[in-house]
């Protein structure tokens, strides 16, 4: 009985790591239950039976992957009294996390309008989480805390690092000087146009 549940388990795993590598590969617009059994070595019925319909798949790939990829800890971010040293912080760790997680990431972003119905509010969840910690730091309001919230929306998001390093070239410590700036920028006051 043991090893017969120990089997279910193996598979499933398999099943799990196969659909995480080919969203990575390919992305999960791409991504069949055929290219799926086909990496795991299953069948297409046995996909189906440990994984009876795409949102438990994508569950489980998530909560694999994301054990293999933690984020980086926003409360950690929230105790960090100086906005400066809160927002840098953030953007050091966030642009570390994204050098791993690009490959899955931005291939999520991409393909997110295909994927089930819970991925997106779940994304724009944990992003509104991030940017709350660091604007508290701010105490902006009205224009300044749209501003600011737009900038650091931008400064974590995944793609502004894919731009600024893996295609522009930038290291990751002049993309978070640079970042940083913008973010600064956003609330500084600025003179009403005529």
């Amino acid at each position: 009985m043991q090893a017969r549940q120990q089997s279910i388990e193996e598979t499933r795993r398999r099943i799990t790591e196969a659909t995480m590598a080919l969203h990575e590969r390919v992305g999960p617009a791409a991504t069949t239950v055929s290219s799926i059994a086909e990496e795991a070595g299953v069948t297409r019925l046995t996909v189906y039976r440990h994984f009876p319909d795409e949102a438990t798949l994508v569950a489980a790939c998530s909560e694999h992957w994301s054990g293999l990829h933690p984020r980086p800890e926003t409360e950690a971010w929230a105790v960090i009294p100086d906005p400066e040293l809160r927002v840098r912080t953030a953007l050091q760790e966030t642009y570390a996390w994204a050098r791993t997680a690009a490959p899955m990431m931005t291939k999520i972003h991409r393909d997110v309008d295909v994927m089930p119905a819970f991925v997106a509010p779940f994304l724009a969840q944990e992003a509104a989480l991030r940017i709350d910690v660091l604007a508290a730091a701010f105490r902006a309001r009205g224009r300044s805390r749209r501003r600011l919230t737009a900038a650091l929306a931008h400064a974590l998001h995944i793609l502004t690092w894919q731009s600024l390093c893996a295609d522009g070239g930038l290291r990751d410590d002049e993309a978070v000087d640079l970042m940083t700036a913008m973010v600064f920028a956003a609330v500084r006051d600025r003179p009403q146009r005529s």
